[in-house]
């Protein structure tokens, strides 16, 4: 009894405290605006679930502004099979998932792991020495992994990354942000340090209206369907600081990296610093998708 709350309430009341919290800062702070961006003609950009919500707005601006946008989106059970499938098409993957019930994707990894972060290493992987010939002195390619605040309540733990023995979905969502964050710095260090003209950063949209949260607790969700068009971002704000990454001539080259929220970079948890549990997450996760 002792250890099913630990491992499932316990999780969860963490979670929805830090929401708390957020939303409590979130709306007594003035959000993000983003700054006239660039023109983006001739540019490609790859946008994961860019069929609704936060990614909808991302491809909407960066199309207005001249981008080709290429939206990369899949069944939340379907597996890396469709990662697979868009590299290929492009040498010419739905972007998150939040508390989902305990499943796994086709290739049989837990569903907040393989979608949020598997899915997301493999593209990346798979695209990058696209992205190194893309890019070029003072015109970087540029790598925005959309992570979340929960993943300062993440753990990583290398010998059950499935999270099979001890299942909560509010756990196995804040360890693939922690995931998330763990890859955009290890992939920003690697990069520089090739002299590879491409850079990392991962983005933190903050507490926005879209449909993640539809799992959650029932009470929760009914008062969440009432306020949330009140209290929570829209997806228009929530993609500004995601768009700022991705565009902003101010993070070119040495400038590009880091943890970003509400137009600012921010320090993030002391795991996230950690440069073998980086490596450790990195070469193991190599192996589970046979790279």
């Amino acid at each position: 009894m002792l250890s099913a709350i630990r491992c499932c309430l316990l999780p969860a009341v963490k979670l929805y405290l830090l929401g708390l919290k957020v939303l409590l800062a979130q709306l007594f702070s003035r959000h993000f605006r983003l700054p006239v961006m660039p023109r983006q003609d001739g540019k490609v950009a790859i946008v994961t679930g860019g069929g609704r919500g936060i990614g909808y707005e991302v491809v909407r601006h960066m199309a207005r502004l001249g981008a080709y946008v290429i939206i990369a989106g899949r069944d939340e059970q379907e597996g890396l099979a469709a990662v697979r499938r868009i590299c290929e098409e492009y040498k010419e993957a739905k972007a998150g998932v939040m508390l989902v019930p305990e499943g796994r994707t086709e290739d049989g990894f837990e569903q907040h792991f393989g979608v949020n972060y598997l899915g997301h290493f493999l593209l990346t992987w798979l695209l990058l020495d696209a992205l190194k010939d893309s890019g070029k002195c003072g015109h970087f390619s540029r790598v925005v992994n959309v992570s979340s605040s929960a993943h300062c309540i993440g753990k990583i733990r290398l010998n059950d990354l499935n999270s099979c023995q001890c299942y909560s979905a509010h756990a196995a969502y804040c360890h693939s942000k922690l995931a998330q964050l763990l890859f955009s710095s290890h992939l920003h260090q690697e990069l520089q340090h090739g002299g590879s003209p491409v850079s990392s950063c991962a983005v933190d949209p903050g507490m926005v209206d879209t449909a993640l949260y539809r799992h959650l607790w029932m009470p929760l969700r009914l008062a969440h369907s009432t306020v949330a068009h009140l209290l929570l971002r829209t997806p228009a704000e929530g993609a500004a600081t995601v768009l700022y990454a991705a565009l902003s001539p101010a993070l070119e080259g040495e400038f590009g990296g880091g943890y970003w929220a509400n137009g600012c970079r921010e320090m993030t948890t002391p795991p996230t610093f950690d440069p073998q549990l980086q490596l450790s997450l990195w070469e193991t996760s190599l192996q589970l998708l046979g790279l």
